[in-house]
């Protein structure tokens, strides 16, 4: 294998393993004989076309399926992040509840819907009965204080009802999913990283005397994941993404409207570019089927 063939497959690895196995060794056979010869490195032209179309395949090679239950597992998916990353800070004074928090993720990542549901199940009492400050299965000091991540005590700007939405999208979802024949789809291990930069109250960038503070890690997490979905719209022309970010956009709304009369310029924003995202995923897969008819 020459040195230049070597960077051509290692390029390639941007496709997915399916799209390679069928069409791998042609593209490649296509890219060498293109080449002029006594090349060692792809042309940048090449590089970014090949990095470009990985990234196109891949996304479109996710739409695949019932659109509306791939949309629904992936928007609950999304809520078990929100929920996982509301108690990791306090994994030391909860190891228990965010043990099982973790592991009703897990299994929605997994695809385990039944399995999901009992546990995503149990730990929304418990949480719900914290943000009130009534007891649950077993007696917990109010408030809970953080052991990392974060310096705010657990739910200080939250409510049962806000706390409560989010458990009931997801168990609503989960429950919906299971009585559908079929397995639901294997997520990415990503959103396990999600799910700490969601939970991280750093770095700041609003000011110290905001009464609800959202961190920018949380922002970026989530506006990128927007972002994705967004992109994946457009080039898949496919629904599923902008009804996961609808479901997620009414879980992020419910504090927002909690705390409506505490609002910044900045919430403002968050919340309106979040909403924009959601906007764009729900309308550019008919622009883009328009402009394939045209």
């Amino acid at each position: 294998m020459t040195p230049l063939e070597r960077r051509y497959r290692r390029l390639l690895l941007a496709y997915p393993r399916t799209y390679r196995a069928a069409h791998g060794d042609e593209l490649l056979d296509v890219l060498l004989e293109s080449t002029a010869p006594g090349r060692s490195f792809p042309e940048l032209r090449e590089t970014r076309g090949l990095l470009l179309g990985g990234v196109r395949s891949r996304i479109i090679h996710q739409a695949r399926g019932s659109a509306w239950a791939d949309g629904l597992h992936l928007g609950v998916t999304a809520a078990a992040v929100a929920n996982l990353a509301a108690l990791l800070p306090y994994a030391g004074s909860l190891p228990l509840w965010t043990a099982l928090s973790a592991l009703a993720l897990l299994a929605t990542l997994r695809g385990w819907v039944r399995t999901a549901i009992p546990l995503t199940g149990v730990v929304a009492v418990k949480a719900v009965a914290l943000a009130g400050g009534w007891p649950a299965f077993d007696l917990t000091l109010l408030p809970v204080s953080p052991s990392l991540l974060t310096h705010q005590a657990l739910f200080e700007f939250g409510s049962p009802l806000t706390v409560g939405a989010g458990y009931a999208v997801a168990l609503s979802g989960l429950l919906v999913l299971a009585c559908r024949r079929g397995p639901a789809r294997v997520r990415s291990w990503w959103w396990w990283a999600v799910a700490v930069a969601a939970a991280w109250a750093g770095p700041h960038w609003m000011s110290e005397d905001t009464t609800y503070p959202i961190s920018l890690s949380r922002v970026i997490a989530e506006v990128a994941a927007f972002g994705l979905a967004a992109t994946g719209a457009y080039l898949a022309r496919d629904l599923r993404w902008a009804l996961a970010s609808g479901l997620y956009l009414l879980v992020a709304s419910g504090e927002l409207v909690l705390h409506a009369q505490e609002l910044t310029r900045q919430h403002v924003a968050y919340w309106g570019l979040l909403a924009v995202l959601t906007l764009a995923s729900t309308l550019t897969p008919y622009r883009q089927r328009r402009h394939c008819l045209d």
